[in-house]
């Protein structure tokens, strides 16, 4: 038997330039969020102070990140052996929640406007909007250059807690010019079931994402079976079985598998060849592969019955 453990780690980006760009975006978004509440207030407009609302989850959900970004950057030790990285996905799980509670409050206030619409002063909710998008433009360009190419999970519901307030604050301005040409008030609560929508997409994206990675189940865009055929097809291998693919975390994909190799080959250098095989093709680095031989075929043992029996039976020579 033989067993192989490789441990390289692959996040992605950079954790401290993630942490850099949470900062940064944090720092935006508190600043415009108070504007945005007050402006709110003395327009009366649900649409204005809905997208506060969730400004204000994006504060959270950065300030959140922020921590579990730091936590998911502390070595792995004693009883924690992978590490704490999975900190980044209960951030992620709790930002979809937020989503999804926020759509809901949002879209239960929105209907009673409907029902009743207040008069709505379109004029500062008009400039705030559009101040609103500069705003959430910034946001979102500084976390894109954040993460690189890829962004973890951690990094990946904040972003989406920022485009969607993005998409929030052009609904209330598309709602606000509505009002100031047709005075038609219920415009403002329509804006908000728009927001509350996109609000829910998001949600169940973050569900969904992290949901996976905490069911253990294969990291999207590998396929196990494709997998296991390939390993199974490499010269030498008889059979792969026990094959289990994962996500520890954001960009950290694991593998483990049982595989039986002809018997009289080299099981290490085959190991070492499959290893290499996973990572090339599927970019999974980390490996524990289990390597044995199979059974030597036997000659069939002939026993031939006496009259008397002996004492002890032997293979034929």
């Amino acid at each position: 038997m033989a067993h192989d453990h490789s441990h390289h780690h692959h996040h992605g980006p950079s954790r401290e330039t993630e942490r850099a760009a949470l900062k940064a975006a944090l720092s935006l978004i508190l600043c415009f969020m108070v504007a945005e509440v007050t402006v709110g207030v003395l327009a009366s407009s649900l649409a204005l102070l809905s997208d506060a609302a969730h400004m204000l989850t994006d504060a959270t959900a950065l300030a959140v990140a922020l921590v579990a970004a730091r936590l998911a950057a502390r070595p792995a030790g004693g009883t924690m052996t992978y590490g704490l990285g999975r900190a980044e996905i209960f951030s992620a799980q709790a930002n979809g929640v937020t989503l999804l509670i926020l759509s809901v409050v949002i879209v239960v206030d929105a209907l009673r406007r409907l029902v009743a619409p207040l008069d709505v002063d379109a004029l500062p909710v008009l400039i705030v909007a559009l101040a609103g998008i500069v705003v959430n433009l910034a946001a979102a360009a500084i976390l894109a250059r954040g993460s690189g190419e890829s962004r973890s999970l951690n990094l990946e519901g904040s972003y989406r807690h920022i485009v969607t307030d993005l998409y929030g604050f052009m609904a209330t301005a598309v709602a606000a010019v509505v009002i100031l040409a047709t005075g038609f008030d219920r415009a403002d609560p329509i804006a908000s079931l728009i927001i509350a929508g996109i609000l829910l997409h998001a949600a169940y994206g973050l569900l969904k994402a992290s949901g996976r990675v905490f069911m253990e189940a294969a990291p999207a865009g590998l396929d196990p079976e494709e997998i296991g055929r390939t390993l199974a097809g490499y010269p030498g291998v008889v059979e792969v079985h026990d094959l289990h693919v994962w996500e520890v975390t954001s960009g950290f994909p694991a593998l483990s598998a049982h595989v039986v190799v002809r018997a009289g080959d080299d099981c290490h250098e085959l190991r070492r060849s499959l290893q290499r095989l996973v990572a090339d093709r599927f970019e999974i680095s980390h490996t524990t592969l289990q390597v044995d031989h199979e059974a030597a075929p036997q000659e069939p043992m002939q026993i031939e019955v006496a009259p008397h029996p002996p004492e002890s039976y032997t293979r034929p020579q």
